[in-house]
């Protein structure tokens, strides 16, 4: 049996667990991957995505840092942070900014051996409530993907948004 990490590095879409809500995602640096993601969520193409970054020096390598990460990280938020250079990810984020994550879940750490970014996006249809269990996804959606990992019903809170080292409620 292949492991996340192999699955993650040949393309596969996933539907995962995070902290708060049930996620679709796959391996940020692969464009096709990405865009099957946008086209499972029927998602406006330049709407930015989030990723889960492998590690806090991988977000200092890329990201300018204007707030104390270990104060979020791991755990229920999304730093938006400027990028160190406007085309990174850029299939990612079309802005000079990228949403990041470390959920603070069992599973994060699987995703981070990978050393790779990895898109987190909610699972549900653009514009529809986050999803907290596996039943309430829609077929059209569980029949797109590769690989499911249920871990049950999540909290449903979806993560708190840092914008310019501020938290943002929504």
């Amino acid at each position: 049996m292949k492991s996340i990490h192999e699955k993650i590095l040949s393309g596969k879409i996933f539907i995962y667990p995070t902290d708060t809500i049930y996620g679709l995602g796959c391996n940020a640096m692969d464009k096709k991957a990405v865009n099957k993601i946008k086209e499972i969520k029927k998602r406006d193409k330049n709407k930015p995505l989030s990723i889960i970054a492998p590690s806090l020096s991988w977000i200092k390598r890329y990201c300018v840092i204007d707030s104390d990460l270990k104060r979020y990280f791991p755990g229920p938020y999304t730093v938006v942070l400027k990028k160190k250079n406007f085309n990174f990810l850029k299939w990612i984020s079309s802005s000079d900014s990228l949403g990041i994550r470390i959920p603070g879940n069992s599973l994060t750490k699987k995703i981070q051996k990978s050393k790779l970014p990895f898109v987190t996006t909610s699972v549900n249809l653009s514009g529809q409530k986050p999803i907290t269990k596996i039943s309430e996804i829609p077929e059209e959606i569980r029949k797109k993907v590769d690989i499911i990992i249920d871990e049950g019903e999540l909290s449903g809170r979806p993560s708190t948004l840092v914008i310019n080292g501020k938290e943002v409620v929504r």
